[in-house]
C-alpha cells in the first residue's frame, strides 16, 4: 500500500528524478527562470525553496547539504552569495509559477519556473553566442554599406 507516499515521480526512477531535480535546481539558480513541463515546475518548487532556505541560513553545514543536493560548486556560491542574502527577510515564497499554455508538439501544459524579484537580484543572465555577435557585425556593416550611398546622392 503507498499511504502518505505523496511525492510527485514523474514516470522516473529514484536516480533519475535526483539527477533532474539537483540539474533544473542549477539551471533555475544560475538563470533565473527556466521554461519547463507544468509538472515538472510543480515537482521542483519545494526542493529549490528548500535549498534557498538553507542558503539564507549561510552556515557551513547548510552549504555542505545543499552541495549534497545540487553537486555544482559555482552553482552553490551563487546561491549562497546572491540568492541567500537577497531573501533574507522572505518568509518562504520564493519562485513563482506562470502557466504559458500548451507545447505544439505533444500539448503538455508548459509554465516558467522563476525566482521572485529576479530583476532584483541580478536578472536572468542571457548568454550570447561568438557566432551570432559575428553575424551582428556582418549585419552592421552592411546598414554601413548600404546607407552611405544613399547618403552621398
Amino acid at each position: 500500500m503507498r499511504h502518505n507516499n505523496s511525492k510527485v515521480h514523474l514516470n522516473r526512477t529514484a536516480s533519475h528524478r535526483k539527477a533532474l531535480f539537483a540539474n533544473m535546481a542549477c539551471a533555475l539558480i544560475q538563470e533565473r527562470q527556466i521554461h519547463t513541463t507544468l509538472a515538472k515546475a510543480r515537482a521542483i518548487r519545494p526542493f529549490v525553496e528548500r535549498m534557498i532556505t538553507f542558503a539564507r541560513k549561510g552556515d557551513l553545514s547548510s552549504r555542505r547539504h545543499v552541495l549534497k543536493h545540487l553537486r555544482h560548486k559555482d552553482t552553490v556560491k551563487v546561491l549562497f552569495d546572491e540568492i541567500g542574502p537577497f531573501f533574507a527577510e522572505r518568509n518562504g515564497g520564493y519562485t513563482r509559477i506562470l502557466k504559458l499554455g500548451q507545447r505544439r508538439g505533444d500539448a503538455a501544459p508548459v509554465a516558467i519556473l522563476e525566482l521572485v524579484d529576479r530583476e532584483a537580484i541580478g536578472g536572468g543572465k542571457s548568454k550570447k553566442k561568438e557566432g551570432s555577435s559575428k553575424t551582428d557585425k556582418k549585419r552592421d556593416k552592411k546598414k554601413v554599406k548600404s546607407e552611405t550611398p544613399a547618403d552621398q546622392s
